[in-house]
């Protein structure tokens, strides 16, 4: 499938403060110290700011003010928002465009939610895993279209967004006639995910598949920027927040409509027990897009902050938000 060219992704050049003029010294004692040390033969290294505080001091001040101030990550991009403010508090390559993996199945959620009522049947068209496993729809089950959702954005199905995808396909057609009437790989589906990430101006995102599983070993099912994610997010979390609200605890015991099956999703956000006010989150993880993640949290009444990580590592990802989280905590208790 021909696809929109990839940006060359952009270096990530650590930006590594100067070090402070050392002919600087607070004192006359300082000089005689340094004196003494150096016709001893050894050596020292002692660094000190414009103005005679140590570096470590200044460093400690530095971070008070900005508690995102020394922030290492290992994700390629990144990017944290006080939703209520708009205000962006922090930024790492948030415009280059890299893999979302199943970061996906949120605009796949919002789109056929337009479509497909929550307590609308779906009947299962075949296994999403193996018999025996304990995340499982199985093939012939009929359910709820709200636990097929759950399922699918808590275990993060592949299975469970392509029969998403496949049952409002034909729904999203009749809705949007402009849209490919094809089966859901290159139909109405599809189509309504890349029109909505128009519409909401994410102008490095598209998708190329429901899930965004890699379509190759060199090629992703969806491409997108940490600045798309967080405004993707924050839509998501106020536009329908009840479609989301598995996303934000351990897990989900689901039970088809007809009760005689059950199954259960765990959630795959490792960070969703440390999250205080956790409103909603995705992981996205595959070879090509290596750790992502997006949460949206409460840091107060009301308060929403949206942060993004993309191009981590599978546990990398998680040590690099709660560095975010806490620092965002932080910052808008400042009133920054």
């Amino acid at each position: 499938m021909d696809t929109a060219p990839i940006e060359e992704p952009l270096q990530y050049d650590a930006k590594v403060p100067a070090p402070a003029d050392a002919s600087r010294f607070p004192s006359k004692v300082g000089v005689v110290a340094l004196a003494l040390v150096v016709l001893a033969g050894g050596t020292i290294a002692l660094e000190y700011s414009s103005v005679g505080t140590p570096r470590a001091q200044t460093a400690a001040i530095e971070t008070a003010a900005d508690p995102f101030a020394g922030i290492s990550l290992i994700g390629k991009a990144a990017e944290v928002v006080d939703i209520k403010t708009g205000t962006t508090l922090f930024e790492l390559n948030p415009d280059v465009q890299l893999p979302l993996a199943s970061l996906t199945k949120v605009p796949l959620v919002l789109a056929v939610s337009e479509v497909l009522r929550p307590d609308a049947v779906i009947t299962i068209p075949y296994d999403t895993a193996p018999k025996g496993s304990s995340e499982r729809l199985g093939k012939g089950e009929k359910w709820r279209v709200a636990d097929v959702i759950s399922f699918t954005l808590v275990a993060s199905s592949n299975g469970g967004a392509d029969i998403l995808a496949t049952a409002a396909n034909a729904d999203l057609h009749a809705r949007y006639p402009q849209s490919p009437d094809t089966p859901p790989a290159g139909g109405a589906t599809l189509w309504r995910m890349n029109d909505l990430a128009k519409t909401l101006g994410l102008t490095r995102t598209y998708f190329l598949n429901a899930s965004g599983l890699d379509l190759s070993l060199t090629q992703s099912g969806a491409y997108g920027s940490a600045r798309d994610m967080t405004r993707l997010f924050a839509y998501a979390a106020s536009a329908n927040p009840g479609l989301f609200a598995g996303t934000a605890r351990d897990g989900v015991l689901l039970t088809s409509a007809d009760g005689g099956s059950q199954t259960s999703a765990f959630n795959t956000n490792d960070a969703q027990g440390t999250i205080q006010g956790l409103i909603m989150g995705k992981t996205g993880f595959t070879d090509l897009a290596g750790g992502n993640l997006v949460v949206v949290f409460d840091v107060g009444l009301a308060h929403p902050v949206v942060a993004v990580v993309l191009g981590s590592t599978e546990a990398g990802r998680f040590t690099d938000m709660q560095k975010l989280v806490d620092a965002a905590r932080i910052a808008v208790s400042q009133g920054k």
